[in-house]
């Protein structure tokens, strides 16, 4: 599963926010400015992908309102003990964790982490961590972007020995066989 996959798995089809709601004025703000910016020569593009970034957000935080829970990790981000240890992960996905940091973050013992994890989530806080990892090395290995023993230090393995074996038990395949897929041109279909 991809991070976009993670993501959208979390989210209905459609999503409507009216603009008499406190997020609709401040998305139709976005909006504006990301229409402002189609087309700017110096520094468009990157503006854009900003804006598109933070109106996500938004439109993520006006979903969040409308739903009495949200579920998953977009749930549990909101979750105090929870949420620190997903951001945590989230932005240092190199380091090593162990489920005894993890609790630590969160303020919990061990075993209330990780039974407060799994109902949050849905998977086993390590399961989450793996799962995580792997789909942004699917993302690296489809865009070609770091070689497989950089991936390895860069998702938190030690040896690109230990990242292949771990990628393989999730994917189904190696890194080298994914990535070779993945730069395969699309076959054309029948119609």
């Amino acid at each position: 599963m991809t991070f976009a996959e993670l993501l959208t798995d979390l989210l209905p089809p459609l999503v409507i926010v009216r603009a008499a709601d406190p997020h609709g004025s401040r998305l139709g703000q976005l909006i504006d400015l990301l229409a402002t910016e189609v087309g700017a020569a110096a520094g468009g593009p990157l503006v854009q992908n900003h804006l598109a970034q933070i109106l996500l957000v938004h439109m993520l935080r006006a979903h969040a309102a409308q739903t009495d829970r949200p579920t998953g990790w977009l749930g549990a981000l909101n979750e105090d003990g929870i949420g620190a240890a997903l951001r945590a992960v989230h932005a240092d996905m190199a380091h090593s964790w162990s489920l005894k940091e993890l609790a630590e973050i969160s303020h919990m013992s061990r075993s209330a982490f990780a039974q407060a994890f799994k109902n949050h989530v849905g998977v086993p806080a390590l399961e989450y961590l793996i799962q995580w990892r792997m789909s942004l090395a699917r993302d690296a290995l489809a865009r070609d972007t770091l070689s497989i023993s950089e991936l390895a230090r860069a998702t938190g393995y030690q040896s690109e020995s230990a990242f292949s074996t771990a990628f393989r038990r999730v994917v189904g395949s190696s890194p080298t066989q994914f990535r070779n897929h993945a730069r395969q041109p699309p076959r054309p279909t029948a119609n």
